[in-house]
């Protein structure tokens, strides 16, 4: 077991202090000079509380005392937590001055006349601390000690009042004071999110803020395994978060230029407690049950300050959920582990690094019906297959950073990865109605994905404030190798009874498609004062991409005959030059940013499989930028942005000859192709009122799009007799949509009640192509969730949760049916804490769903109810056997409906989701303290990391 220096540091220094006066008493009348000198070195070094205080850092100049100065300190409890809110009195013999802390609890008085005061600190809860400063009077800034307030012994329980909020409301970040919200011994990081405002956290582990998902998660500023926040959120203990942070992340680029570009996404970060940043912690949870069920994980991590060390490993048997809509749904195998290890390396090089292996087998058994729409009828069809995938992902990610010196800074990270999979399936699709046939077949596949890449990043900071220019490149490649084999059996019928044909369809095809892409991002920022600025971009973005598609008929005997007709070999690149302008200004209460991007376009092609034929387009487009940010306080804000982007068409929307590699569905290019142009505005207001623990949040936003490249789907005859489509390309205009969500959060009794209120509403307008007749589908859906959390002792959490959700879709095509399906969702989940000491759990969760508006024959209304029993053991309750029982009366058979205005889909998969498992949970952490260098304890940044 590692240690931390710092504890025989400090003894030493204590040790000196002692001997120090002892000579003092002795010496006193003989070197009174020599002793003092001596001293005030003594307590340079050492020193904790009110006797051992060292000297304030003074900054001084050549002469006499001066008339004014400034006293600089910082407020905090004695956990660490900087103390926003707190009074400081400063009196000397001619004035007196008073003021609060701030941000990070800081404190400053300037025009203080003399260097002889008495400082009081008090906050309500806390006992008040009264220091009598006699310093030097050539000093013109004096930097104090840390002043530490203490929890009034008379206070009841636990409760304490601060003066800070529990949300602050920074630029492009949202940040939560984990101390306010509690949570039971050994509980880990996803309970605490539950608690907090704003936050959603889903069965599986996904996460959402304010109605936007998270994507990724970070440990103090750095990413963390990987950026795997589902299971990180799992695994980290809650007890060593000191403050939860929501970041827009614009990238590293924007993070060090201050220059924004694009969409950010969301990035969450823990920072921990300092008193949690030195030690090791191991979780081990084992369980298994019957169907095959298991569930294994392994979690070790080691913390000093920066250093991180995290081994992560499961496997695990489970259900997947209900497939459609792009999820695959059943029953999944999944495990494998993951590595993490980050350190700086003196103040100069920091490294982070992880590695990542995951295998996941999905077997499903699903069944569909629904149908398609053409203008000139409608297609009616019933699905069923059995699938099995099995993928294999290794990951390697790493980090290199290097602080050359105070003006110079560089980033290098290369990343490497590799995928493979085996899929195989058989499946039947029977269609009736105006292409009336049935296909019963099997396919199986198998591809492998290695990729590799590189990012550099470099910026210099000049003398000038603010002034700095950096360059960021990059560089991407992968290459996907694919088989794959259909054996395929088709009828054709001429009525409701009488079949035309059957066609054998036993085909190979060999794919390869290999990518690569450079970029390259300048920028350039020139200040005009400390509130004003110019921001100078050049991008050049660069895709390349060669594609071969091989297809084969395979006879009875086994051989391969190429079929050309059938094969699609072809190349083509995609470049973009961004060139941007940008003037920015930052208040105190606001900023604005106001410019425009240049951005010209190049793209080639060709295709060697029909004719080498090229094709060589450009394009250019304006495209402003404009943001606004108005600040009442760190609780309030409002931002609204415009941003705008150009969508290029892709080389086989826009290739000049008929493709027929898939024969079911020929496709039609269009060299006349315009690229569509995206505008976006978007607000956003947040307001937490630290009095009443009241949060509202809210966001609107309205996207258009000019030029749309849709689908020009056409039924045609093929040479069975029957139909088949054909799908061509064209520009439209009229897509536009609109939309929003809020959150609204009250916290009551010291947050053992707390109401929640979300809701979301979406509207979309597209405009439609079917036999070069134009038709519109308009979308609404409506969302509103209420959710109280209820914990009035510690024997009782009880959360009950409504929700009521509309989806509306309309379509003029003539043969289309209108949907409106309306879900009505109850749930509760809870648990009641029993015996001396609470170690035994009893908890459950149940959900009942209202479906209206599906056909009468699939509609369902399942009762889902789970519920176990947990015996906690030892004293710190860091034991846990569980015995739980999922879907208690089996009728988890949720049917999943899919309207993409061109038709229907309603799937309903395989769950086996009855169940029971038998677990046992260790928890083990042991803490060394807070991170120190040379006796002293290291500062931090506002992400959490420590300063070397």
């Amino acid at each position: 077991m590692y240690f931390s220096p710092w504890v025989n540091s400090t003894h030493a220094a204590l040790h000196c202090c002692y001997i120090g006066l002892i000579m003092k008493k002795i010496l006193l009348l003989l070197f009174i000079t020599l002793i003092a000198t001596y001293t005030y070195a003594q307590n340079r070094r050492g020193g904790g509380g009110n006797g051992g205080q060292r000297q304030p850092r003074e900054s001084r100049i050549p002469g006499g005392a001066l008339p004014f100065r400034e006293v600089i300190g910082v407020v905090q409890d004695s956990a660490g937590n900087k103390m926003e809110g707190a009074t400081i009195k400063l009196k000397t013999a001619k004035d007196s001055l008073i003021t609060n802390s701030v941000d990070k609890g800081k404190f400053t008085f300037k025009g203080v006349t003399s260097a002889t005061f008495v400082l009081t600190v008090s906050n309500v809860g806390f006992e008040t601390v009264v220091r009598s400063m006699q310093l030097s009077e050539t000093s013109r800034s004096l930097e104090l000690d840390p002043v530490i307030l203490k929890v009034q012994s008379n206070m009841l329980g636990e409760v304490t009042i601060n003066g800070a909020p529990s949300v602050v409301y920074k630029t492009d970040t949202v940040q939560y004071r984990a101390a306010d919200y509690k949570v039971r011994p050994n509980s880990s990081v996803d309970e605490v999110l539950k608690k907090m405002e704003g936050f959603e956290v889903g069965t599986d582990g996904t996460v959402t803020h304010q109605g936007k998902p998270l994507t990724k998660i970070r440990l103090n500023g750095k990413d963390y395994i990987g950026g795997d926040l589902t299971q990180a959120i799992k695994n980290l203990p809650a007890d060593i978060i000191d403050k939860i942070q929501v970041i827009d992340d614009y990238g590293d680029q924007a993070k060090r230029t201050g220059i924004k570009e694009g969409d950010p996404q969301k990035v969450l970060n823990i920072t921990t407690r300092a008193d949690r940043s030195v030690g090791n912690i191991a979780r081990v949870n084992g369980g298994i049950g019957n169907n095959d069920r298991y569930d294994g994980r392994v979690y070790l991590q080691r913390l000093s300050g920066n250093e991180v060390i995290a081994v992560l490993g499961g496997i695990n048997n489970t259900v997947n959920g209900v497939g459609g809509g792009g999820s695959s749904g059943g029953n999944t195998q999944t495990g494998g582990p993951r590595l993490n290890y980050r350190n700086d390396f003196g103040k100069k090089i920091k490294i982070n690094a992880s590695y990542g292996y995951n295998f996941r087998n999905v077997t499903s058994v699903s069944e569909s019906n629904g149908y398609r729409l053409d203008s000139l009828g409608r297609t009616d069809f019933v699905r069923s297959s059995n699938r099995l995938s099995k993928n294999k992902t290794h990951n390697f990610n790493f980090d290199l950073e290097y602080e050359i010196d105070s003006a110079d800074y560089l980033k290098v990270s290369p990343n490497y990865s590799y995928n493979s999979a085996v899929n195989s399936s058989t499946s039947t699709n029977l269609q009736t109605g105006l292409i009336h046939q049935d296909i019963r077949g099997g396919n199986s596949s198998g591809n492998t994905t290695p990729a590799y890449g590189a990012a550099v990043f470099y910026q210099h900071i000049f003398k000038k404030p603010h002034r700095n220019a950096s360059i960021w490149m990059s560089y991407n490649h992968s290459d996907n190798e694919q088989d794959n084999e259909q054996n395929n059996n088709i009828r054709y019928y001429i009525d409701s009874n009488s079949t035309t044909r059957d066609s054998l369809v036993h085909r190979y095809i060999s794919r390869s498609n290999i990518s690569k892409s450079f970029s390259t991002h300048l920028t350039y920022v020139e200040p005009f004062n400390l509130e004003s600025q110019l921001e100078f971009s050049a991008q050049m973005n660069s895709r390349s991409y060669d594609n071969q598609a091989y297809t084969s008929n395979i006879d009875s005997a086994g051989r391969n005959h190429l079929v050309d007709s059938l094969s699609n070999v072809y190349q083509y690149s995609f470049t973009e030059f961004r060139f941007g302008a940008n003037y920015r200004i930052n208040k105190t209460k606001y900023n604005i940013s106001l410019g425009v991007t240049a951005v010209p376009t190049v793209l080639d092609g060709s295709k060697a499989s029909l004719g080498n034929v090229a094709t060589h387009r450009t394009n250019f487009n304006l495209i402003p930028i404009a943001r606004f940010e108005y600040v009442w306080s760190k609780e309030q804000r409002f931002s609204i942005n415009y941003s705008g982007n150009p969508s290029e068409p892709s080389f086989n929307q826009i290739q000049p000859v008929r493709d027929e590699s898939n024969p079911q569905n020929p496709v039609i290019g269009n060299p006349n192709l315009k690229p569509a142009f995206n505008h976006n505005i978007n607000a956003q207001y947040n307001n937490y009122i630290i009095d009443s623990k009241f949060n509202l949040s809210g966001n609107v936003y309205a996207s258009f799009i000019q030029n749309q490249i849709a689908n020009n789907d056409r039924l045609i005859p093929d040479a069975y007799g029957t139909l088949k489509n054909e799908t061509s390309f064209v520009n439209i205009a009229g897509n536009h949509y609109y939309g929003g969500n809020y959150n609204v959060s009250k916290q009551l009794d010291d947050r053992k009640y707390n109401l929640s209120l979300n809701g979301s509403i979406n509207y979309g307008h597209s405009v439609r192509m079917n036999r070069d007749l134009a038709y519109i589908v308009t979308n609404w859906h409506y969302n509103e969730r209420f959710g109280p959390r209820i914990n009035p002792n510690e024997s009782i959490e009880f959360n009950p949760y409504v929700s009521f959700d509309v989806n509306k879709t309309f379509s003029t095509l003539p043969t289309s049916t209108n949907t409106n399906v309306q879900t009505t969702a109850l749930a509760v989940d809870g648990k009641f804490y029993f015996m001396e000491g609470k170690t035994f759990t009893f908890g459950y969760n149940a959900s009942k769903n209202y479906v209206r508006g599906l056909p009468s024959n699939i509609t369902r209304n399942p009762l889902v109810i789970n519920a176990y029993i947990e015996q906690n053991f030892f004293r710190k309750k860091n034991f846990t056997l569980t015995f739980q029982v999922f879907d208690i009366l089996k009728q988890n058979n949720f049917v999943n409906q899919v309207n993409n205005g061109n038709g229907v889909t309603n799937t309903l998969t395989n769950a086996l989701s009855r169940y029971f498992m038998f677990s046992a949970k260790v928890y083990l952490q042991k803490w060394s303290g807070a991170p120190s260098k040379h006796g002293k304890f290291m500062k931090r940044m506002g992400d959490g990391s420590f300063i070397e």
